[in-house]
């Protein structure tokens, strides 16, 4: 029998989870602090609406995606392994480091599955790209970086850097296969209190770099992530139409007589499955409660993206 989860957060993320569960056929529950909209989502979805509290002991439910505000998420994930639930949890995972190795303690400790919702890592032109770099075909990974600018979401708890960053970040530490040892951030608040824009600068032990740019006052949507190897470059460019999202460029970089040349080569876009990536993502979580394996985007990935967002923050006054 296929797993019955619930939606934790009716928001505009938990929305999206709450209909493309339904279209898989595992959403068995809603629930919202704000109990009317529960029963909005419940009545639309012809499913369960049940209050926050009890939805943790049920008995009926096998799994849980929270979608809440990140302050919230650690005591609800906590709280959800230690009544047997499964769990799923948006990014971030919470506020601080401790928190989130609490959730992840918790989840192990009472044989649960956690997973993490960095969804970018089930994008069709990023398994592609990962694909292409564990194959050698961009030769040995110098340097990765990451744009993801636009105009607008503003949070009340969350900065452009820990709403916009991990998933970028998700994507560089499975490009690099190991955390940073060095991290400089800069940023700056524009609005308010918090950063509106920032700056991430990432050395790897193996000597390769990494950069992350991200901004919610830009006047233009960028989602791009750039992957500069020895034998080609590669660029995911998620606002390209899916023929044009991953495009591999071939240039040569020689020295001659003491001088860098360089012939520059026109980009081969190379095809991609199509696939909505919350889709692959939760049939992913759905195969990991079944066979009981550990998620492409676990717990532990979810606390090294934390560990760097905290070095990279911008204290303002």
């Amino acid at each position: 029998m296929k797993a019955r989860i619930a939606v934790l957060g009716c928001g505009y993320w938990g929305s999206n989870h709450i209909r493309t569960l339904k279209s898989l056929g595992a959403l068995y529950a809603v629930s919202d602090a704000n109990g009317a909209r529960a029963e909005g989502f419940a009545s639309e979805q012809e499913c369960l609406a049940i209050a926050p509290d009890e939805l943790i002991r049920r008995d009926d439910v096998d799994a849980i995606v929270l979608a809440l505000p990140p302050q919230f998420h650690a005591e609800f994930a906590i709280a959800a392994v230690e009544h047997g639930k499964d769990v799923l949890v948006e990014k971030p995972i919470a506020l601080t480091v401790a928190d989130a190795e609490r959730s992840v303690a918790a989840a192990r400790t009472n044989h649960r599955v956690f997973m993490v919702g960095h969804v970018l890592r089930f994008h069709p032109a990023f398994e592609k790209l990962k694909e292409l770099i564990d194959q050698g075909e961009l030769g040995e990974v110098r340097y990765v970086h990451s744009h993801r600018l636009g105009l607008g979401k503003f949070h009340t708890e969350n900065d452009a850097l820990w709403d916009l960053a991990p998933h970028d970040l998700s994507m560089i530490l499975a490009i690099t296969g190991t955390a940073p040892v060095e991290i400089r951030g800069e940023g700056a608040a524009l609005l308010d209190h918090l950063s509106d824009f920032a700056h991430l600068h990432m050395r790897f032990p193996n000597g390769m770099r990494g950069h992350l740019f991200a901004s919610r006052l830009n006047p233009y949507r960028e989602r791009r992530l750039t992957v500069v190897g020895t034998k080609a470059m590669a660029v995911f460019d998620d606002v390209e139409p899916w023929e044009r999202k991953l495009a591999v460029y071939r240039h040569e970089v020689w020295q001659d007589s003491g001088q860098w040349a360089f012939t520059q080569n026109e980009p081969s876009y190379v095809p991609v499955e199509q696939g909505m990536p919350l889709t692959r993502e939760l049939q992913h979580f759905l195969e990991c409660i079944e066979t009981r394996a550990e998620p492409r985007t676990d717990g532990e990935e979810a606390i090294r993206v934390l560990q760097i967002l905290t070095a990279g923050t911008i204290v303002h006054d």
